[in-house]
């Protein structure tokens, strides 16, 4: 039986991983930026993990104690909106499910857990981007597309 559990601080190698693994299997981007990216990402996780502004949420396989899939909250500020007055929003990211695990639940427990989160703060908002592994379930769960844009400036 799987346990839900809180990341900690020294968590952040596992989440940095998971979110290596997490884009490597959309082909996002090449390997060789995945490793940039995790030289930068740990420190940042180590530190908003620290400071409470990412809450990390892992499920650990009771018998070999392996986490087997993870999502994270990040709390951050955002401008009063008409949708939610709080000048804080939720940004649900890093859902991850280890191959062998995936199609046992393990995602919509995160997500259940990362939304009850979120409204225990008092926020009327979460966001986040959906892969399209992803979409399905955060469709099933109630998300709605919306009207953000993004603009790229090249590296």
């Amino acid at each position: 039986m799987p346990t839900l559990r809180r990341a900690t601080v020294s968590d952040a190698a596992t989440i940095t991983h998971h979110r290596h693994l997490m884009f490597a299997d959309n082909a996002f981007c090449s390997e060789d930026r995945l490793l940039a990216l995790d030289a930068v990402f740990e420190p940042w996780v180590r530190e908003h993990l620290a400071n409470g502004k990412y809450v990390g949420l892992l499920i650990e396989d009771d018998a070999t104690h392996e986490v087997i899939a993870g999502a994270g909250i990040f709390f951050h500020e955002f401008a009063p909106h008409w949708m939610d007055l709080t000048p804080q929003r939720g940004y649900l990211l890093n859902f991850y499910t280890a191959p062998d695990a995936r199609g046992q639940g393990h995602a919509k427990l995160l997500l259940n857990e990362a939304v009850a989160i979120v409204r225990a703060r008092g926020l009327q908002l979460v966001t986040l981007h959906a892969s399209k592994f992803g979409r399905p379930i955060y469709e099933g769960y109630g998300f709605k597309q919306s009207t953000e844009m993004m603009l790229r400036f090249p590296s």
